[in-house]
């Protein structure tokens, strides 16, 4: 592959609901352009872009391919990205590689939850968005309704540029609106000429001028207004295909050639110096080598892959370059050009090129590679935080000696995955962004990394406390051959604020229990609080005082006084009203005013404290208290009650008392276990 010029590239990401036909229409463009000699099929796991087992065996994305299309003189990067909300981190991946976003939206089933999704996504990101109505051969397709729901859902600045011929089985091409020879071709073709020229000219004040006292724009005045809209993010052009069919897809081309923003058109981009700095980097000022890792890939026969986008100057193979972000060197071997599990060598790589290179030894995704005299870091993609947990255990002991090191290995590959120890309960835990997410991920430890895995519902990390005051004696008293063993204590229990932890003293007078037994008892008590009576949870919040006891003067030792100190402890546990705790989550629940009801309705429902709500731009945020026993699965139910259009975020509160009925139900089901 030959090495292109910043100007000659572009970076297009492929956003939308999952099913749209994103990884369909990219095996299209790759044979439109001759890099593929024939179509791949979805169903039968034979696309370029989808090649790791666990995509075709669910027929879907599950991570973002880059597969690079060569068309008139322009290499356009095809980042194609899962549509499933699971694999979100992917999208982000995508969305911090890419000039532009192309958002597929079904022509049958129009906008969905994943469309607006995405489209928000390339928002919040400032990038240019273009709109293609794909599967237009297909039964119920409608071009004008979908169009329709496109304006209705992100603006009127959506406007056809390429107008479908037919629909259904009769879609057999597409009109372009630019060319006013094709006039003849539809009699809706002048309304939404006129719709183009006129969003067209409101990019530039002087085409605004010209069109309102002339009512046309030349062939370039059009063009170069098309261009600066799509550039801006104030007009988003709408085009149509079917990409199983390969109609329209040639179209497509040639407008992302045309109209999508090269690396040199979308300008600087802010990083930060050595000394926290502001910099800016051009693509075009010849500064650099600078390049941005979006990308890791644990491949079991190459080892590490790290996908990344050269942000300024020229990138080459065998070169030495500085991890800013770790602060360490690393070596670039051969650089590569991806295309979907394929690699190219190459050279170099121009700013604004995407690459890869294997076996990096301290890069991660998120890092800035540079030269060491000119560091700069740029802006980290910020990845959502994992909300649904597994306990996550080896299938065999074999299993267990490498499953450590694996789940490093796939965290560095995923950052949306992350891997704990919960002290409490001794779980490994895995926290994902849903169930498809822990599926796959255990699916990629087994064939990547060769270790089977059992993943359950963790154990809710309960505690117990004491609601009373008691004194428990207990004297530990055994008569061997030799010595016996004597050791007599005397505890009071009371409970303390919630949050203290436990607290040990001594008050005793007399000599009764010797001085140097007293950190023999309090080892006793600290052990025996790991596990409370009714639960078998760790106990917190006591206060614990040694305030009387005997000795022997041969028998007694520390290990005597330690099992009376641990053995009374549970004794006084008994009497003092114990009672479990359970962890509380404070929840941030975003969802779209209309399924407020039934969200705050479930939540009530799972013993929620609602703290407050706040409705804002059409979606309401609700903030609540809920105990962790209740929404292990919250990312399952609140995807199913809102068809997948809430979202909320999770961490821990505080314990609260668990009420008395469920307490009896929670200690019945610990002595069955």
């Amino acid at each position: 592959m030959q090495v292109y010029a910043t100007g000659a590239i572009r970076n297009v990401a492929l956003l939308s609901h999952s099913g749209a036909g994103k990884t369909s229409l990219a095996e299209a463009m790759l044979v439109a352009s001759g890099a593929l000699n024939r179509l791949g099929d979805v169903e039968e796991g034979t696309t370029a872009a989808d090649f790791e087992p666990e995509e075709i065996e669910r027929s879907s994305s599950i991570q973002t391919a880059v597969v690079p299309s060569e068309w008139k003189d322009v290499k356009v990067n095809i980042l194609d990205t899962p549509g499933y909300a699971d694999f979100d981190g992917e999208v982000l991946s995508a969305l911090a590689a890419a000039d532009c976003a192309l958002v597929v939206v079904s022509a049958v089933d129009g906008v969905e939850v994943g469309t607006e999704v995405t489209w928000n996504g390339a928002a919040d990101r400032g990038l240019p968005r273009i709109v293609l109505v794909n599967k237009m051969d297909r039964d119920n397709a409608d071009f004008y309704q979908v169009l329709d729901a496109i304006r209705s859902r992100f603006g009127r600045q959506c406007v056809p540029v390429l107008l479908p011929i037919g629909a259904g089985d009769s879609f057999s091409g597409v009109i372009n609106l630019l060319d006013p020879s094709n006039a003849d071709q539809d009699p809706r073709f002048g309304e939404f000429r006129e719709q183009l020229v006129e969003a067209a000219a409101e990019t530039d004040d002087a085409l605004t001028e010209k069109y309102l006292d002339e009512g046309d724009l030349t062939p370039q005045e059009l063009a170069s207004g098309l261009k600066a809209g799509v550039l801006a993010g104030t007009l988003f052009p709408v085009l149509a295909s079917s990409a199983t069919k390969q109609i329209g897809v040639t179209e497509l081309l040639d407008f992302l050639v045309e109209y999508a923003p090269s690396p040199a058109d979308r300008g600087p981009v802010a990083a930060s110096g050595s000394s926290g700095d502001a910099v800016e980097l051009s693509p075009v000022s010849g500064n650099g080598p600078v390049a941005f890792v979006f990308k890791t890939s644990a491949d079991p026969y190459v080892g590490k892959l790290s996908f990344f986008r050269v942000v300024a100057g020229t990138m080459k193979s065998d070169s030495h370059f500085w991890n800013a972000n770790k602060e360490e060197p690393e070596r670039f071997g051969q650089l590569f050009v991806p295309r979907g599990k394929a690699q190219e060598s190459v050279p170099t790589l121009e700013a604004g090129d995407i690459g890869a290179v294997a076996k990096l030894q301290h890069t991660s995704t998120g890092d800035t590679i540079c030269l060491k005299e000119s560091a700069v870091t740029l802006p980290a993609i910020e990845f959502p935080k994992g909300v649904y947990s597994v306990a996550i255990g080896p299938k065999t002991k074999a299993d267990m000696d490498k499953m450590g090191a694996a789940l490093n290995r796939l965290v560095e590959e995923d950052p949306t995955l992350r891997v704990t120890r919960d002290q409490e309960t001794g779980e490994t835990l895995l926290s994902s962004l849903g169930e498809a997410h822990v599926d796959v991920a255990a699916k990629k430890l087994k064939r990547k990394f060769g270790v089977d895995v059992l993943t359950d519902t963790p154990r809710v990390p309960y505690r117990e406390t004491i609601t009373g005051k008691a004194n428990a004696e207990y004297k530990h008293k055994k008569q061997t051959g030799g010595h016996g063993q004597y050791g007599h204590v005397y505890l009071e229990l009371e409970p303390l604020p919630r949050g203290t932890g436990i607290e040990f003293s001594t008050r005793v007078s007399g000599g009764a229990v010797p001085r140097e037994y007293f950190p023999a008892v309090e080892k006793g008590v600290k052990e025996a609080v790991t596990k409370g009576v009714l639960a078998g949870s760790r106990v917190v919040d006591v206060k614990v005082t040694l305030y009387d006891g005997s000795s022997h003067p041969v028998d007694s030792s520390g290990m005597a006084f330690q099992i009376a100190g641990s053995q009374a402890l549970k004794k006084g546990l008994e009497q003092a009203n114990p009672v479990i705790l359970e962890p509380i989550m404070r929840l941030n629940v975003t969802v779209p005013d209309s399924y407020t009801g039934d969200v705050v309705g479930d939540l009530n429902a799972k013993r929620s404290k609602v703290l407050g709500m706040n409705p804002e731009g059409g979606l309401t945020s609700i903030e609540v208290q809920v105990p962790l026993a209740e929404v292990q699965r919250y990312a399952t139910d609140l995807r199913s009650m809102t068809q997948g259009r809430g979202r909320y975020t999770m961490e821990f509160s505080h314990y609260e008392q668990v009420p008395a009925h469920l307490a009896q139900k929670i200690a019945a089901e610990v002595k069955q276990e």
